[in-house]
């Protein structure tokens, strides 16, 4: 409670974010951060970075444009681009999320419609058109998730 009977408040998340910055060349300490699947969820939607989980990874929302991605996470310092072709298993990730998302809008053009095969799947692929970018980044999201999971990401002592 504060001094007018208020609960107080906790500090935000922008301000855990200013506050490490703050820490100038002392970055957070690199302990992967273990949270539940629904916080998980929660930060690869919000394009956070998989160790330190307050770090943006792209400078604007994925779902605002095509954004540029951190070289290195802003608040833990986690390299987030670690050599060249390393976001070409996102491709695979991208190609399988794709897919899926036209395969439900066959079906849903398919329910609406009732127009044959051909008709539904060429009608998805323009609705999909649009997403393409956003799905795009969003596996390269997913991609450094995967590859913090598998293997994380040692800093120097």
């Amino acid at each position: 409670m504060d001094v007018g009977g208020r609960p107080a408040r906790q500090k935000s998340q922008r301000g855990a974010i200013d506050s490490a910055s703050k820490m100038g060349s002392a970055k957070m300490d690199a302990v992967p951060m273990r949270r539940g699947p629904w916080l998980t969820l929660k930060d690869i939607l919000g394009q956070r970075c998989p160790r330190c989980r307050l770090g943006r990874m792209f400078h604007d929302s994925i779902f605002r444009g095509w954004p540029k991605m951190h070289l290195r996470c802003p608040v833990c310092d986690l390299l987030l681009d670690r050599e060249p072709g390393y976001f070409l298993g996102a491709m695979y990730i991208s190609y399988a999320v794709g897919m899926g998302v036209v395969a439900v809008l066959s079906v849903v053009v398919w329910a609406v419609t009732a127009w044959g095969l051909i008709k539904d799947v060429i009608a998805a692929v323009v609705l999909f058109l649009p997403l393409a970018p956003a799905i795009t980044l969003f596996s390269r999201v997913l991609w450094i998730y995967l590859d913090q999971t598998v293997d994380p990401e040692q800093t120097p002592e």
